[in-house]
């Protein structure tokens, strides 16, 4: 039996409704669609003409039509809320409070929108009361975005159930968008606006006046950046903030502002008065504990909240000796201290498409909003006054005819037809005279309604003008500007300047990295089978160390807990371990393989504590080797960094400190060379070049000295030998060549020391 269909062709379920059936693919793509595009319409981004979402909006709406103006009184935040979402804003009544909050809150909005009274929160994260327990009204800001609301100056649309009307957008007569900032994310993009300074906007904006095509640098000399209502400093390259405010995109370095005081007897404490925008002042603080606690801050010694009204937070350093730049250097890196405030300026232009705006762009379109709000309501006053001079004109005819006036009033049966035809009025003229009060009979009345005639036609004559010139518009928007920056000016509580700008100190990243660490003398063990461990202090023997089966000493090095320890392997690879993070002195250590990733066929030539001022020579079994700062041998990885490149059978043989002018290098064949250092190319990575030539040997031992000090060696019987230039003419050559047997009293091993690191923690000699 077939199934049973409608008369359209499609199936009919068992109680006779009609199936349509549909393609999932496009009934989810196109619910979708319609989803991100509401979310990002009536949610998250901000319109760029007032700098607003809806729910905002619709707060200010709501306010003005329960006359909640600056001067009125407050009214319950409960009786607001009720408001938005019965009338404007079908959503939940937390959402809305939570909107209407922040902007009362004098620490999240630059130049807040509502007047707040009652407990609506503050820096340290807590949260406002309940809104049936706080009050609200507007404040002059929020009565600038909506001058002119009733004059027709933006277009309505009906609320969501068809009742009523709200406003698409608000006159804005204040560059809230870049004033106060916004953040918000919808589907597949966000923004987030960092709040600036009204004053330096409104300066820009007149700028952009004068110059449209002004160019981004001078528009950043007049916003030269962020001001943020928790103040801080800007540390951020203007190179930077040029590109940001260029492109819609970037970002701001911001610190907080701090103080030395002292505390007596040469002890000192640091103050913080000033915290970054949006980092709540309890957690910052019970981060900066956990980091105390965990002693990941060394140089600091306590931290306490003395915050009344104002920030005021205490930083104790751990001694009075302590650097306060390094200390602040150390939290800035570790901590809420310093914070990056991103700048997505990702907003609907022109009230409905999507897009990043640079600031040049944002202020040009606000701008022009403010030339369309201005016609519309140069246009709604003229009619007003066209409408008020017909009737003025009606009132005139009336009293120079009054007694024909009176009798018509009295006699006719029709009189507004009447007068019509008898003194050829308009319906409103005639409409108006009829509606007139006896008291306007008076003789009075007639010399003020000449008056106001004479002053609307002149008023009339200047809107018109206004009108017909686009020269003139810009005159009147810069007017309306300079009184804004009057009101909000750097002279004004509200409209100073309150984020400073600074430079970041240029202390080096391996200093505040040593500050997090307790500086304490270590001796850095290693034996010959590649263990490694830090003994507590400076060992002046090593003779009492202890090692496993069949291991050894390899070397031992004085270092501090705030070095880095370089290791220099057959392979050519240099590798970097921090002191701090060495196995401690208990037992044996613990195997380098574990630490870095040393493959099992390598050894270890050589260990020292890295000096970043100082150069190395390095070189191979072959004779081959050059010259390389011992800052580009860093590794910042276990993987090491490959520097001397050797092939097999040969290997890296010898690493040692560049001291002097001369080269002294010896091989198996017992062949001493001497020749200058300069001779000795300097590079970064490579094979080198051949420092002495072989035929049937290998490199032995090499040391570099300074000519006017001459060479010296050690024999087996630590018995000290010294040689001058003078003496050593016989063996001074050039770089490559085969050189000479050494002088008498050389060392039969063909070596400059025969000890090495046993015993000798210097830094003097830094071969293994």
């Amino acid at each position: 039996m077939g199934k049973k269909v409608d008369n359209f062709g499609g199936p009919e379920n068992g109680n006779g409704d009609q199936i349509e059936p549909i393609n999932l693919k496009t009934a989810l793509e196109e619910r979708y669609l319609a989803y991100a595009l509401s979310t990002i319409m009536h949610r998250a981004l901000p319109d760029v003409r007032d700098g607003l979402k809806p729910v905002h909006r619709r707060i200010l709406h709501a306010m003005r039509e329960l006359k909640l103006d600056p001067g009125s009184g407050f009214k319950k935040s409960a009786r607001v809320v009720g408001d938005v979402i019965g009338k404007f804003h079908p959503h939940g009544d937390q959402s809305v409070y939570d909107a209407l909050v922040r902007l009362a809150q004098d620490f999240a909005v630059r130049y807040p929108l509502v007047d707040g009274q009652g407990n609506f929160g503050n820096v340290d994260g807590d949260n406002a009361a309940a809104m049936r327990y706080t009050e609200a009204r507007m404040t002059e800001v929020a009565r600038l975005l909506l001058e002119g609301i009733t004059e027709d100056a933006v277009d309505f649309r009906e609320t969501y159930d068809g009742e009523d009307e709200e406003p698409i957008v608000l006159p804005a007569n204040f560059p809230n968008l870049l004033a106060n900032g916004s953040s918000g994310i919808a589907v597949g993009m966000a923004t987030n606006i960092p709040p600036h300074n009204a004053a330096e906007l409104c300066d820009a904006a007149l700028h952009l006046i004068q110059h449209p095509a002004a160019t981004i640098e001078k528009i950043v000399d007049l916003v030269p950046g962020p001001d943020f209502p928790t103040g801080g400093i800007c540390v951020e390259e203007r190179a930077s903030i040029i590109q940001a405010y260029e492109t819609g995109r970037g970002g701001f370095r911001v610190r907080a502002s701090w103080q030395k005081e002292e505390a007596g007897r040469g002890s000192y404490v640091i103050v913080v008065t000033e915290i970054p925008y949006q980092v709540q002042k309890s957690r910052l603080i019970e981060k900066i504990a956990e980091l105390l606690l965990a002693r990941k801050l060394p140089l600091l010694g306590d931290v306490r909240d003395e915050s009344a009204e104002d920030i005021r937070l205490v930083l104790e350093p751990k001694s009075r000796t302590v650097d306060p730049e390094l200390l602040m250097e150390s939290l800035f890196k570790l901590t809420d201290l310093e914070s990056r405030i991103s700048l997505n300026m990702n907003v609907l232009s022109r009230g409905a498409v999507p897009n990043v705006l640079g600031i040049r762009e944002v202020l040009k379109e606000w701008l022009e909003h403010r030339r369309e709000v201005l016609i519309r309501r140069s246009n709604y006053r003229l009619g007003k006054i066209n409408h008020r001079l017909e009737v003025l004109e009606g009132y005139l005819i009336a009293f120079l005819n009054i007694d024909e006036v009176i009798r018509i009033v009295r006699e006719e049966d029709n009189p507004k037809q009447e007068l019509i035809r008898k003194f050829s009025l308009t319906d409103v003229q005639a409409e108006a005279i009829l509606n007139m009060r006896l008291r306007s009979l008076a003789k009075l009345e007639e010399i003020e309604i000449r008056k106001e005639h004479d002053a609307l036609t002149q008023e009339k004559q200047t809107l018109t003008t206004l009108l017909a010139s686009e020269d003139k518009q810009w005159q009147k928007i810069s007017e309306e500007l300079r009184a804004v920056k009057k009101t909000f000016g750097p002279n004004t509580e509200l409209g100073k300047r309150r984020t400073s700008f600074g430079q970041a100190s240029d202390i080096d990243l391996a200093d505040i990295q040593n500050a997090m660490i307790e500086r304490e003398p270590v001796t850095v063990v290693v034996s010959s089978k590649g263990w490694i461990r830090a003994m507590k202090g400076h060992l002046s023997s090593t003779d009492g160390l202890q090692f496993k089966d069949g291991d050894s000493l390899k070397a031992a090095i004085h270092a501090q807990t705030t070095d880095k320890v370089l290791l220099f392997t057959t392979s050519g690879k240099f590798y970097t371990l921090g002191v701090d993070k060495l196995p401690g002195g208990r037992g044996h250590g613990e195997p380098l393989r574990i630490m870095i990733d040393m493959k099992n066929d390598q050894d270890i030539v050589s260990v020292f504590v890295h000096d970043n001022e100082r150069s190395l020579l390095i070189s191979s079994t072959a004779g081959r080797g050059f010259i390389v700062a011992e800052k580009d041998v860093v590794a910042n990885t276990r993987k090491g960094k490959q520097v001397l490149n050797v092939k097999t059978p040969d290997e890296a043989y010898i690493c040692v400190p560049v001291l002097g002018d001369h080269v002294a290098i010896i091989g198996t064949n017992r062949k001493l060379l001497v020749f200058p250092i300069s001779q000795i190319s300097q590079m970064t990575r490579g094979q080198g070049v051949r420092l002495q030539k072989y035929k049937d040997a290998v490199l032995s031992d090499i040391r570099t000295f300074d000519s006017e000090k001459g060479l010296s060696w050690m024999d087996s019987a630590d018995r000290r030998y010294e040689r001058t230039m003078v003496e050593l003419r016989d063996w001074l050559g050039d770089r490559a060549q085969v050189g000479r047997l050494p002088p008498i009293g050389f060392p039969k091993i063909n070596k400059f020391a025969t000890e090495v690191f046993k015993g000798d923690v210097s830094q003097k000699t830094i071969e293994g």
